[in-house]
């Protein structure tokens, strides 16, 4: 039986393995991140987000997955409070058992309670798995990013 619970100082250093399994596993949809090279960062953000009540850990006898997340802020006065969901991640043997789904399901909750009127997540374009369990979920695309080689712009040499 999982149980989604908020993250602990304690599971600093576990949360950061994950998300650098995370990023591992995210090159193979593009992703130019580089997993161990920001183990430090990802692990002082791990931390932040503790301290901010913004992190859920899933556990059963480990930690089998975690959620990120945040009210958005910026510079621009927006019309409705932003939710933003994070680096949610499953180890993939547990995958297809509803544990992002109760990870998303706590996140979610938890923005709403803190005022948020819409939630907004990131997934690369060919991580279909992702995208397949978003939509089931109810989120649209909002904005589309676009990107290119600057070393095969072959539209700048004409």
């Amino acid at each position: 039986m999982v149980s989604v619970e908020a993250a602990t100082s304690a599971d600093i250093d576990r949360v950061a393995d994950l998300w650098v399994e995370l990023a591992r596993d995210q090159r193979a949809h593009g992703s130019h991140l580089r997993a161990d090279e920001n183990r430090p960062h990802i692990r002082d953000a791990v931390a932040r987000h503790i301290i901010e009540e913004s992190l859920f850990v899933a556990r059963d006898e480990g930690m089998v997955g975690f959620v990120m997340f945040e009210l958005q802020s910026g510079v621009y006065e927006q019309s409705a409070t932003r939710g933003i969901v994070q680096n949610v991640y499953v180890k993939p043997e547990r995958r297809s058992e509803g544990i992002g789904s109760e990870l998303l399901d706590a996140a979610e909750a938890a923005l709403a309670e803190r005022g948020a009127e819409v939630l907004a997540l990131e997934v690369l374009a060919t991580n279909e798995d992702a995208r397949r369990l978003y939509r089931k979920r109810g989120y649209e695309p909002y904005r589309i990013e676009l990107e290119k080689s600057v070393e095969n712009d072959n539209h700048s040499k004409e």
